[in-house]
């Protein structure tokens, strides 16, 4: 359970059991069941993390809406879009072991999360990862409910593959940039665990 929960949850919690003293037995009920959803969102279970040498995990719960070839800072290569719903785990990892070579806040707007335009437009925190194999890039980008990207590492800090690093709060979208020297291993629409499910494999070690 991430902390922030308690913030959050306890609230309407409270509130909600301080209803049924007046009498007000439908909006304690709605308070109370409203506190347990913010627990249930705020959870941050265990994941298996893979161990074959030279793979990418997801760093994000959710569906994988886009995969597209772009340019990232002049550089081409495949994004990856996942869109996360209110009711995925909304902790994020880190795709594979390296160092956080920067790590960019970017203002901008609040588009629905699936939107394709939400990439670019949206606040979002960029995390560039450099890794033996090259560099990765991944974002937290903020959606139409979600106001609030939290990243927990700083430049400089070493990860590994799987290691928690951010979170996002209330739904909202992670894109993972990849050099062409990779192989997405997904398709569009699949469902895929953020530090579980193996995204891209790294050509140069297959």
């Amino acid at each position: 359970m991430i902390r922030d929960a308690y913030r959050f949850a306890l609230p309407p919690l409270i509130a909600g059991a301080l209803c049924f003293i007046p009498g007000w037995k439908i909006l304690g009920v709605a308070l109370i069941l409203l506190g347990l959803f913010i627990f249930y969102f705020f959870r941050d279970p265990q994941r298996v993390i893979p161990t074959t040498p030279g793979v990418i995990i997801s760093p994000a719960d959710g569906r994988v809406v886009e995969i597209v070839d772009e340019m990232l800072d002049s550089v081409m290569g495949h994004r990856i879009s996942i869109f996360l719903s209110i009711w995925n785990v909304h902790v994020q990892r880190a795709p594979a072991t390296g160092r956080i070579a920067d790590v960019v806040y970017r203002p901008g707007r609040f588009y629905a999360a699936f939107r394709s335009d939400a990439s670019r437009e949206n606040e979002q925190n960029i995390i560039y990862l450099h890794t033996p194999q090259g560099s990765v890039v991944f974002k937290q980008i903020a959606g139409a409910i979600a106001r609030r990207v939290i990243c927990w590492k700083d430049e400089g800090q070493e990860v590994v593959m799987g290691e928690r690093v951010g979170l996002i709060r209330f739904g909202s979208r992670v894109d993972i940039w990849l050099p062409l020297d990779t192989q997405v291993v997904i398709r569009r629409g699949q469902h895929v665990k953020g530090g579980e499910s193996v995204i891209a494999k790294w050509n140069s070690t297959t």
